[in-house]
């Protein structure tokens, strides 16, 4: 009977969860857009690249049925020779460059993709909530130690309070005992008294010894230091969604004592091709090229470029400006917004790169530096990241995820240590360590089953303070 009446409610339950594993979502949207359509199509949904902005796109289509825009994205090429407006509209914008057939995509994975077009475009829109330059843009836990004393100092003068009470009554006991009144002390009698007075010389001797070492031992670090850098570059988009290897940019980390900021050359192998960020469109490389003498507009390096003058520079690149914002906004001319952009990007190159040690825009991008070791501290990058094998993230915690950069860990003493402690070395296939025959032995054998880098002396003092 309970199969009965269970059996016809069965379909019904798996056609909702169907229909509710269909229906189109953002997160959908966004997997089947970087599959897709990311190659030609610019993230930032407002920037024309192979392909056209898709922000507002569903506007550009409103005159005409849903079905037709399905029809575009599954098979444009034919939309054009059937001689639909639209497509013949687009093509000779286009032409001779050909959009991609996506027969497979269904009516609510397309929805799924706008979804996610409808997304990116209204949180550009949407007043910025992004942690302002020097805090950091991941979530900390606050300090709560404060508070923590705090409640132990008042739970302590609470109990003392109850004590003093508590005395006073055993010696009122007493007094009546032996025939003597009873003496009732006011709480300012009680607070007075010697051993209050001893007690809290006591405790605020103990609270400002802790203080002192608390403080002594933190002086000089500098854990969440985030300091504004002259150019916006997001660790996020380059580590993270476009996957560059650390090392890639940071090259001298596997064979010196440093890692390095790299030159604007580096940046300019990927940066000759990009020329637009998918966010910050020509405001952020611009200053790139500015510093190196890079010409945009005819794609070559300029010749003698140190000789130039600021006013032949800035005409240079607000023309760049300028020309690309006529582009991207599908104007003829360039308008009273546009030459506000142009005068903004211009102040901020100059911001960027001209300061008192120079004096001018030509010459080195001048980064300023998030970690720093004191200097009667030893650390060798090529022998964590080339011999321990040990991965960036694990001192300077999810780099990939961060779009400006801030000092993750304490990178204090007693941090080192644990990390020496507990770190396991890496024996196999690394004949660095091939000297250490007596633990390799030992592990052979079954007589030690790891070996740290405590083991190999990574606790010894010379190690770092030689």
């Amino acid at each position: 009977m309970l199969l009965k009446r269970i059996c016809p409610i069965v379909p019904a339950l798996l056609l909702a969860a169907s229909l509710l594993q269909a229906a189109p979502n953002v997160e959908e949207g966004k997997s089947l857009f970087m599959a897709n359509c990311a190659s030609c199509h610019s993230r930032d949904m407002k920037t024309n690249l192979t392909g056209p902005a898709l922000g507002g796109v569903e506007q550009r289509w409103a005159a005409y049925p849903r079905e037709d825009l399905y029809k575009w994205i599954r098979a444009s090429q034919a939309m054009v020779q059937a001689g639909h407006p639209r497509a013949v509209e687009l093509w000779n914008q286009w032409k001779p460059t050909l959009m991609n057939n996506f027969p497979g995509l269904t009516d609510e994975q397309i929805e799924s993709i706008l979804l996610y077009v409808n997304d990116v475009v209204n949180k550009a829109a949407a007043p910025s909530t992004a942690s302002q330059p020097g805090q950091p843009v991941v979530s900390k836990k606050e300090d709560s130690t404060f508070w923590i004393f705090l409640g132990i100092a008042v739970v302590l003068g609470l109990l003392s309070f109850a004590l003093m009470r508590i005395v006073d009554n055993l010696q009122n006991l007493t007094r009546v005992q032996a025939g003597q009144a009873p003496v009732r002390r006011t709480l300012a009698q009680m607070l007075t008294t010697k051993g209050t007075i001893a007690f809290g010389v006591f405790a605020a001797t103990l609270i400002f010894g802790y203080k002192t070492v608390d403080n002594a031992t933190r002086m000089g670090r500098q854990q969440g230091y985030q300091p504004e850098q002259p150019i916006a570059f997001s660790h996020a988009l380059h580590a993270g969604t476009n996957k560059i290897d650390c090392q890639y940019c940071h090259d001298s980390a596997r064979r010196s004592k440093h890692a390095s900021i790299p030159g604007a050359n580096t940046c300019m192998n990927c940066h000759t091709v990009v020329k637009k960020g998918t966010v910050s469109g020509t405001a952020e490389i611009t200053k790139i090229f500015a510093s190196i003498g890079y010409d945009p507009i005819a794609n070559k390096y300029i010749p003698d470029y140190e000789n130039w003058t600021e006013k032949q520079i800035e005409d240079l690149y607000k023309r760049w400006i300028g020309q690309e914002y006529v582009a991207d906004n599908g104007l003829t001319t360039l308008n009273d917004a546009g030459r506000m952009v142009v005068e903004t990007q211009w102040e901020g190159i100059v911001k960027a790169l001209k300061n008192d040690s120079n004096g001018k825009i030509q010459g080195p991008i001048e980064w300023v530096r998030v970690h720093n070791l004191a200097d009667h501290a030893y650390f060798n990058h090529a022998q964590h990241v080339a011999v321990g094998q040990v991965a960036c993230q694990q001192c300077h915690g999810p780099i990939e995820q961060m779009e400006e950069v801030y000092q993750y860990s304490t990178l204090g003493m007693g941090w080192c240590i644990n990390c020496h402690r507990q770190t396991e070395v890496k024996f196999k296939d690394n004949d660095y360590y091939q000297q250490y025959a007596r633990y390799h032995e030992e592990l052979k054998g079954g007589k030690r089953e790891k070996v740290t880098v405590a083991d190999i002396g990574g606790l010894e003092c010379q190690k770092c303070h030689y």
